[in-house]
């Protein structure tokens, strides 16, 4: 592996961003080339090719997504990122839209900046391997998804994912249905030693308990009616590999216990079978259930959620990542574009809006078959609202009685309705709304009390 730095070209029109910037990702192990001005970022371009960009993208002559066009011109593996103080939705999913990794406002916390750096060379660094790749992937299906997010619970959870992917332990992905828990795994499966051998999956819920404990285990010859020959269970299929086992508490208490004996023993009992065969696979499950609440009503074995919960990954729901969105977007619309042979679609400006204010109870699942249904039933490059399925964008009931509005609102109600604002853009994360307000989380968690306590008086 080359010992040579990543180089990070950062252009912005202040001088004192630039140095700031300059120090701050010098220190964190980058070689970083600083220019003032869109212009000279062009002539920098020209010089050299950078592993990532960052440019503001309100400068004069030259924008930042003039020079946006500029990299992905030269490279189209090239992340940019994009800045400003001046943040939009709109200009958000535009600038995504054009091909930026990420959009961030200024200012911005130095940890997460340099977190968005690291995913993008990380983005970088993958694209590069899949394009040179030559040989064929055997696991998974063509074009499998890819882990995609760079907000900050996401990439938490990224974070530790890739922490633990080159080990040999047991992981847990808990979260809502269609947050992408078996893209985390393929995820974890491609990191580990185990990435030549199979990836194998199976949701415990789809099948009843006779036909799943058969494609677990296998069975021997005559061991049930119709069992007329030997059967290879997934556990011995997956051998060298990684199974990953969706909806694991949809087992029953029988087969938990079996599962536990793959666990501690490293060894299965097909159905019929007298002697166990001898199991090397890396499991991992995934659950939407909660599992604590399973065990105190006696349907999940507490030893089985010790085995399993060696590593715990908390999946967020789309809903507290919507900075996300503009993403997730733009990945979809480019696979099925692929896989149509068509050039992108893109999306209005009102069906932008759309997407955004919705609450995507499906999750990422759910968006990304919107977007199929959207590009299916719409004609043209512009996808209007009207292409969307209607829960999406049929109007949201509004209560019975409404509150008049005060004519002139108080500077505490204008306080109070700014902090609930940040609040909510921040996906409820408390402690990072208030580092956005400016304010001690202690400060902030009482003034949220004192509005809960006024809202019940």
């Amino acid at each position: 592996m080359s010992a040579v730095k990543p180089a990070i070209l950062v252009i912005d029109d202040e001088q004192g961003i630039l140095e700031t910037l300059r120090i701050l990702l010098k220190n964190d192990g980058y070689d970083v080339e600083t220019v003032q001005g869109g212009k000279a970022g062009l002539e920098a371009l020209k010089r050299g090719r950078p592993d990532v960009v960052l440019a503001d993208i309100r400068m004069p002559q030259v924008s930042g997504l003039d020079v946006l066009a500029a990299v992905k011109e030269q490279d189209p593996e090239t992340p940019v990122i994009l800045m400003t103080a001046q943040a939009s939705l709109q200009s958000a999913i535009q600038a995504v839209n054009q091909g930026a990794f990420q959009y961030i406002q200024k200012p911005f916390p130095n940890d997460y900046l340099l977190e968005v750096c690291r995913r993008a060379l990380e983005h970088r660094r993958i694209r590069f391997e899949n394009r040179s790749l030559k040989s064929e992937v055997r696991e998974g299906p063509a074009g499998a998804a890819q882990p995609i997010g760079t907000s900050r619970r996401f990439v938490e959870v990224l974070r530790l994912a890739e922490q633990v992917g080159p080990t040999e332990s047991t992981v847990l992905i808990l979260g809502e249905s269609g947050t992408g828990k078996e893209v985390l795994a393929r995820h974890i499966h491609q990191l580990s030693p185990r990435r030549d051998g199979p990836f194998m999956s199976l949701n415990c819920g789809a099948l009843p308990e006779s036909l799943l404990e058969s494609e677990l285990f296998g069975h021997v010859k005559g061991a049930f009616t119709g069992a007329v020959r030997d059967k290879v269970g997934l556990f011995a299929a997956a051998r060298s590999g990684t199974f990953f086992l969706d909806e694991i508490a949809e087992m029953t208490p029988a087969l938990q216990v079996k599962l536990l004996r793959v666990l501690q023993e490293r060894e299965a009992l097909p159905v019929g079978a007298t002697e166990p065969i001898p199991v090397d696979v890396r499991v991992i499950a995934a659950t939407n259930r909660d599992l604590d609440e399973e065990m105190r009503r006696g349907g999940f074995r507490s030893d089985l959620y010790y085995r399993l919960n060696v590593i715990s990954l908390q999946l967020p729901p789309l809903r507290e990542r919507r900075e996300d969105i503009p993403l997730l977007v733009d990945a979809f619309l480019r696979r099925l574009a692929e896989q149509r042979g068509q050039p992108p679609r893109r999306l209005s400006a009102a069906t932008e809006e759309a997407i955004l204010v919705y609450d995507w109870p499906g999750n990422v699942r759910e968006l990304e078959n919107a977007l199929e249904h959207a590009v299916t039933v719409s004609a043209g490059p512009e996808i209007d609202p009207d292409a969307l399925p209607e829960r999406i964008t049929a109007p949201k009931p509004q209560p019975l009685v409404q509150e008049r509005p005060h004519p002139n609102p108080t500077l505490d109600a204008i306080e109070r309705a700014y902090i609930l604002w940040v609040l909510q853009a921040e996906g409820g994360n408390k402690t990072r709304a208030a580092e956005v307000l400016g304010i001690d989380p202690s400060t902030l968690h009482r003034k949220l009390a004192r509005y809960e306590a006024g809202a019940g008086s």
